[in-house]
C-alpha cells in the first residue's frame, strides 16, 4: 500500500488565471464614456476641473467614484448639476447620456440666469477642448 502524498497549498498546481472579462457598457452614460476611451477616473477628474472652473461645489473624487458607478449601472440618476457637468465633459446631450425626465421641468442651476447661460454655452467648447488636452497630458 502506498501512502498518499499531501502537498502544501503553495505547491498545488494552480488553474490558469484569466483576466476578468470586461463587461460591456450597460448604460448610455457608460457607453459614452467608453466611446471616448476614458476611464472613470478621467471622467471624475474632468468633472472636478469643470466644476471648479464654474465655481460649483461638488463631491470629492472618492464620492464621485461611487456616484459615477451607480449612475452608470442605473442605480441612480445624477441630479441636474451633475447632468450638466457630464453633458459638457462628455460632449453629449442629456438624451444621449440616458438622462430621463424630458417631461419634468429643468431645475435651476446655482446662480444661473438666461443671460449667463448664453455666455457659458459659447465658452463651453473651448473649455472642453482645454480639459481634453489636460487629460491627455495627464494620461500620457
Amino acid at each position: 500500500m502506498t501512502a498518499a502524498v499531501i502537498l502544501p497549498l503553495t505547491d498545488r498546481p494552480r488553474p490558469a488565471e484569466q483576466p476578468p472579462a470586461k463587461r460591456p457598457a450597460s448604460s448610455p452614460l457608460a457607453r459614452a464614456r467608453a466611446a471616448r476611451g476614458w476611464s472613470q477616473l478621467q471622467v471624475i477628474r474632468s468633472l472636478a476641473l469643470l466644476a471648479d472652473h464654474w465655481g460649483w461645489p461638488i463631491a470629492s473624487e472618492n464620492s464621485l467614484k461611487v456616484q459615477l458607478s451607480r449612475w452608470e449601472n442605473g442605480a441612480n440618476e445624477p441630479n441636474p448639476i451633475y447632468q450638466v457637468l457630464l453633458c459638457a465633459v462628455l460632449r453629449a446631450t442629456p438624451a444621449e447620456l440616458g438622462f430621463g425626465g424630458a417631461s419634468r421641468p429643468a431645475a435651476p442651476l446655482p446662480g444661473e440666469d438666461v443671460a449667463s447661460l448664453a455666455d457659458r454655452v459659447q465658452a463651453l467648447e473651448t473649455l472642453v477642448i482645454q480639459l481634453s488636452a489636460r487629460l491627455g497630458s495627464v494620461t500620457a
